[in-house]
């Protein structure tokens, strides 16, 4: 595959972006009870691939050391969209975290061969698989 932009948006339709990205490069899953909860599937979008398009007012951005200039869920529908993820030791630099299910025109058959990687959040062990992953 190649890099390909894709629209997303909220349930409600108030937040509208479009990022590009190459699906073959890996999505992410965590276990975290945050990620667990929401049933987070999210893939990394570097920050010149992204746009907001409409609702960033609308945007309630999550409480983290990690996050930077917004993105986080729809005040109105509560759907996770996107959030900007700060340049840290453990990433590459600056990011944009996409949520899947907030993608409109991505085809669910594309996600059948996507790439997983699985981080152990639950047991702050980010960068190791945990021992069940099928519910994830």
């Amino acid at each position: 595959m190649q890099k390909r932009t894709y629209h997303g948006s909220c349930h409600c339709g108030r937040v509208k972006f479009e990022a590009a990205f190459d699906l073959s490069q890996g999505t992410s899953k965590c276990n975290c009870t945050s990620c667990w909860k929401s049933r987070q599937w999210s893939v990394r979008v570097a920050p010149e691939d992204f746009r907001a398009l409409a609702g960033e007012a609308e945007l309630v951005t999550p409480t983290s050391p990690f996050t930077t200039k917004g993105g986080g869920f729809c005040r109105h529908c509560g759907v996770r969209t996107y959030v900007w993820i700060a340049k840290a030791d453990w990433n590459q630099g600056e990011y944009v975290s996409v949520s899947i299910a907030a993608l409109d025109d991505l085809n669910p058959s594309d996600l059948v061969t996507a790439k997983i990687q699985y981080m152990d959040g639950r047991a702050d062990s980010w960068w190791t698989v945990p021992e069940e992953v099928r519910h994830l």
